[in-house]
């Protein structure tokens, strides 16, 4: 029987959606058949493209999309940092807050009220249960923890999700200014 060496271990990947449109997962999905060159290489261990409920130990890389909108997605950062050897920020929103931090200028209560009340709901009320409370502002992860590896887009595009991916598998940072934002 041969002994596993460190080489022909996989790496454990992550990916995890926050405040954002998922568009970052879908291109991640458009590298089409270069998923299955990542998967020699990878074991995904948490995604919303798997069904693991808990976000384990000892992940190798995570891809985060998304913005810090609500306490929900804070805890969620706060416990993946330290499970996480390399973290990066997945996209315009994780790295900008973009889109989500358009309500920003508004103030929270004014965005919820606007959304439940203004937007012609049936019966409009503010949710006091199933939606995680709003942080103040939207804010990049970086405003939080350290992020390693920054993938700018919006989304990226799937040929650059790649080629970070491939480097960061062969223990090099990405050199990700060459890439364009429109098909790298």
């Amino acid at each position: 029987m041969k002994k596993e060496t460190k080489k022909d271990k996989k790496l454990r990947l992550a990916t995890i959606w926050l405040d954002g449109c998922s568009g970052c997962h879908m291109s991640f999905l458009d590298i089409d058949e270069r998923i299955l060159l990542l998967a020699e290489k990878v074991d995904i261990v948490f995604s919303p493209l798997v069904d693991v409920k808990e976000f384990p130990e000892d992940v190798d890389i995570t891809l985060i999309e998304g913005a810090l909108g609500t306490e929900e997605d804070l805890h969620k950062l706060m416990k993946i940092r330290p499970r996480t050897k390399i973290l990066v920020a997945f996209g315009d929103c994780a790295i900008t807050a973009n889109i989500p931090s358009m309500r920003n200028p508004f103030g929270t209560e004014a965005t919820l009220n606007h959304v439940y009340l203004e937007m012609g709901a049936d019966r409009p009320q503010i949710p006091t249960q199933g939606v995680p409370p709003l942080l103040p502002r939207a804010l990049p992860l970086h405003n939080y923890v350290k992020v390693d590896v920054f993938i700018p887009g919006c989304p990226p595009s799937a040929d650059t999700i790649f080629f970070a991916l491939t480097e960061l598998i062969e223990g090099r940072t990405p050199e990700l200014s060459q890439m364009t934002r429109f098909g790298a």
